[in-house]
């Protein structure tokens, strides 16, 4: 997205939710580089564009569609590969950012929520869950080339794990997706990226 769309999307989502985006764009700033750190590869500002591009696509979907664009946002807003709670930290900063601006406590409860659904570790429940893992997912149905860069730029980002160990590792996450009844929930998403999907993890899993 180019940044003016980036920066639309941004002020729709607050004004979704009936409260003005933080004064001075300091926070949209601080998200934007927070994506830029130098260890990350594919967790960047290029994945939360293409999440929010598919957003834009598929937001009539959304019960409220505020909430799952901020949860975009926020999602990958903290990304230290050496933690495991990620997630829970950018849900936390997302809770604290809300309400900062004036949301109520069932507004930021709920994308707090929806950002810690992308731990993967669980069904997504309600139609806003399943669009944001979708989207969040949605690399898995790319096209060969774009679906092989995201390869390279995870692997990028763990090589500091050794190779025996990040492979099957590797082959084991991908075959939790690949074993899924469907890996798409909502009906559009799922008749464009499924069978594609299930194609780049075969592949993958087969050359790891």
């Amino acid at each position: 997205m180019t940044p003016e769309a980036l920066l639309a999307n941004w002020n729709d989502a607050w004004r979704a939710l009936g409260i003005a985006a933080p004064a001075d764009g300091a926070l949209c700033t601080a998200l934007q580089h927070r994506y830029g750190e130098p260890q990350r590869h594919y967790h960047t500002m290029q994945h939360l564009g293409e999440c929010l591009a598919w957003f834009e696509r598929e937001k009539a979907l959304a019960e409220r569609p505020g909430e799952v664009a901020l949860a975009l946002w926020f999602h990958d807003a903290i990304y230290d590969v050496h933690a495991h709670d990620n997630e829970a930290r950018s849900a936390d900063w997302a809770h604290r950012a809300l309400t900062d601006a004036g949301a109520n406590e069932a507004t930021a409860a709920r994308v707090h929520a929806l950002v810690m659904a992308t731990r993967h570790d669980a069904v997504p429940e309600g139609r806003d869950a399943e669009l944001l893992i979708d989207i969040d997912l949605s690399i898995l149905g790319a096209e060969r080339t774009r679906f092989d860069e995201y390869e390279r730029q995870v692997h990028a980002e763990y090589a500091f794990v050794p190779e025996e160990v990040r492979l099957p590792r590797r082959r084991a996450i991908l075959q939790r997706f690949l074993d899924r009844e469907a890996i798409y929930a909502t009906p559009r998403m799922h008749a464009q990226l499924e069978a594609q999907a299930r194609i780049n993890l075969r592949r993958s899993i087969s050359s790891a």
